[in-house]
């Protein structure tokens, strides 16, 4: 019935109306069309307006602390807001095991599983008709307190070059670094390596050192910011040793010694790196970084032999100097010696091993591991 009826209204309307309909329905047709298209393709809402510049994504945003740097302290490290630690150099490690160059075997060791405390052993090539006891050396790689470590290829090869010139059973510690631990975890990770070294040359686990290493003749040595720590041990935490060397070592002062610069802003850009490696623990007076506006401390040096290495273009050149001069004038009774290199810059000798120069130079630190 109700078909009837649409059928005969549908008949009875004129031709004209039915092309308007007809036109208007496919109108509203082809507008539904667009509008979806547009929705499909945008993947918002019609009704939501399209702005010119749309808002840059979550990850680009300026305020956003996985992007925004708190402290650069390049070409080292960055440190982001959010606690992101992004190292720009001495990152590459390369494995343990035989160098067929020198004949030096190296390891790696656990000191500490709860902590992480590693270091990486070596022994020179051995003497297979007879028995030998080697100089131990305790050695504290450099990088600014954030970078690099024993087991990068910087440090791995520079030891076993040392390791064999000198002929020493070495330790190379790997302390944690900053900025995800600050100063003074270095300290206590470096001295629980000591202790860990001593333990172990006595009796223990370690053949390689009680076998092969004699602690009587045990020497702390490092360059740079390794350098600082190896006296550090000795100065503040009372390890004791036979002898200290100093290679191109890290100590800084609010005024200037010797020929040093003295531009305020230069100076500052050096004091707030400390700063940021300490978290503003210390000042930049601190015994820790500035011995020599502490004098009694060398009292505390336990050991009888010392030997700063320095160059000539080095920017810490004259507070190595200062170093051994205030060494010698405080009354420690030992033998205080220093190299310097000329026409060269801060720890050139890792990054140039087999130049003339280099040669020398290891040579000189060789000579003092086994003649003091």
């Amino acid at each position: 019935m109700g078909k009837n009826k649409l059928s005969n209204l549908l008949s009875s309307t004129p031709l004209y109306a039915k092309l308007l309909i007809s036109a208007l329905l496919l109108a509203a047709l082809i507008l539904i069309l667009i509008t979806q298209l547009h929705h499909w393709h945008f993947g918002r809402s019609p009704a939501a307006p399209l702005s010119a510049h749309p808002p840059p994504p979550p990850h680009a945003t300026p305020s956003d602390p996985n992007t925004t740097i708190q402290f650069d302290f390049s070409p080292y490290v960055r440190l982001y807001k959010n606690g992101r630690v992004e190292r720009l150099s001495g990152t590459k490690t390369v494995s343990a095991g035989l160098d067929t160059a020198t004949g030096v075997k190296s390891k790696d060791v656990i000191m500490n599983s709860t902590t992480g405390l590693r270091a990486r052993l070596y022994l020179p090539k051995l003497n297979t008709s007879k028995e030998e006891k080697f100089p131990i050396l305790l050695f504290f790689h450099g990088g600014a307190f954030v970078i690099e470590s024993p087991f990068s290829p910087t440090y791995h090869d520079y030891l076993n070059v040392l390791v064999s010139k000198a002929r020493v059973v070495a330790v190379s510690v790997n302390y944690r670094r900053a900025p995800e631990y600050w100063l003074p975890v270095a300290y206590r990770d470096s001295f629980k390596a000591y202790k860990w070294t001593v333990r172990n040359s006595k009796s223990g686990s370690e053949k390689w050192l009680y076998k092969y290493g004699d602690l009587n003749r045990l020497f702390l040595a490092g360059d740079s910011a390794g350098g600082n720590i190896a006296h550090n041990i000795m100065i503040m935490y009372g390890a004791k040793a036979k002898g200290l060397a100093l290679l191109n070592p890290y100590f800084w002062g609010k005024k200037p010694v010797g020929m040093e610069i003295t531009d305020p802003k230069e100076r500052r850009k050096l004091e707030v790196t400390w700063e940021f490696v300490c978290n503003n623990r210390y000042s930049i007076d601190h015994p820790l970084v500035n011995p020599m506006g502490s004098p009694s401390v060398w009292k505390r040096l336990s050991c009888q032999h010392v030997l700063v290495t320095l160059s000539e273009l080095d920017e810490f050149k004259e507070r190595g100097k200062a170093y051994v001069e205030g060494l010698k004038k405080s009354g420690w009774k030992g033998e205080a010696k220093m190299y310097e290199t000329k026409g060269e810059g801060h720890v050139y000798f890792l990054y140039q091993l087999k130049s003339e120069k280099a040669v020398k130079e290891t040579a000189f630190v060789a000579s003092f591991l086994n003649s003091s």
